[in-house]
């Protein structure tokens, strides 16, 4: 059984959150999900509220039942599936919004993916809830619609623990602590040495560390500040060339950059900036 509301993804809007996909999956032994990294540009929360499914983090698979929840980031590699022999009943949102990330960050929700629902009928109730307005909106009005999905997410992270799926939090907290800095001089030449030496760590052990902590390597996090600041730069001057921007964004190679920002964005830098402007 299936139950699930779809809505396209807004460029521009005026809300602080919006739903992609609102839903559930009862009774399919046969449902599973594998994301790489880079794949989904938007969070999104499950939790169990029957039977027994798995998630598979860094080649190592957790088993989920009820209270169980999981959070992805955007961006970030995926996969869980329900048991084939105890089906779960697993509820989900797939919700973006332009400041979410830094407001979940700072509350350490980066920090696990594996949670523990308190209360789960209040979950349970709060999801209903979304999708009742959902059905009964749809795209006609957006206000209550995000409305009932903020309600969701405050009632998701004042209900959960996170699930310790390690006990190295020490390690962990190290690479959390380097982001902003990382962010900062994303522009600059990487240099891998220097970050493994700001972590106090061997240069191999930083990349396992950087991995298990954002679930994406230190080369890939530095890709993500890249294009942020270049789509920045393309809406903010539009007498700076393509060839400027990509030098001040980080890359010596337009050509480089253009792929780059074709990969990640699905259009050029100038198709990017002639949409918006």
């Amino acid at each position: 059984m299936q139950r699930q509301a779809l809505f396209p993804t807004l460029t521009k809007h005026e809300y602080l959150i919006l739903p992609e996909s609102i839903g559930h999956y009862t009774d399919e032994p046969d449902h599973y999900v594998k994301r790489d990294v880079g794949t989904l540009n938007n969070f999104s929360i499950h939790f169990i509220l029957s039977g027994t499914g798995y998630v598979e983090i860094d080649q190592e698979r957790f088993l989920v039942k009820r209270g169980d929840a999981f959070l992805y980031f955007p961006m970030q590699q995926q996969c869980y599936y329900s048991s084939e022999d105890d089906p779960w009943d697993v509820r989900w949102v797939h919700f973006y919004g332009d400041h979410l990330q830094p407001f979940l960050s700072e509350k350490g929700f980066q920090r696990f993916i594996l949670w523990k629902a308190q209360q789960v009928t209040h979950l349970e109730a709060t999801h209903e809830k979304l999708l009742q307005k959902a059905d009964q909106y749809c795209l006609r009005q957006l206000s209550p619609i995000s409305t009932a999905t903020y309600a969701f997410l405050i009632e998701f992270i004042t209900n959960v623990q996170p699930r310790h799926v390690t006990e190295k939090s020490e390690l962990d907290d190290r690479i959390h602590s380097l982001l902003p800095q990382m962010q900062d001089k994303a522009c600059e030449p990487f240099e891998l040495d220097y970050w493994a030496n700001e972590a106090k760590v061997s240069n191999y052990y930083f990349c396992r560390l950087f991995k298990r902590a954002t679930q994406m390597t230190p080369m890939a996090f530095i890709t993500l500040c890249r294009l942020q600041r270049s789509k920045q730069l393309l809406l903010k001057d539009k007498q700076m060339t393509i060839k400027e921007i990509a030098e001040r964004s980080g890359y010596t190679s337009i050509s480089y950059f253009n792929k780059r920002f074709l990969e990640h964005e699905g259009m050029t830098p100038t198709e990017y900036r002639q949409m918006y402007h």
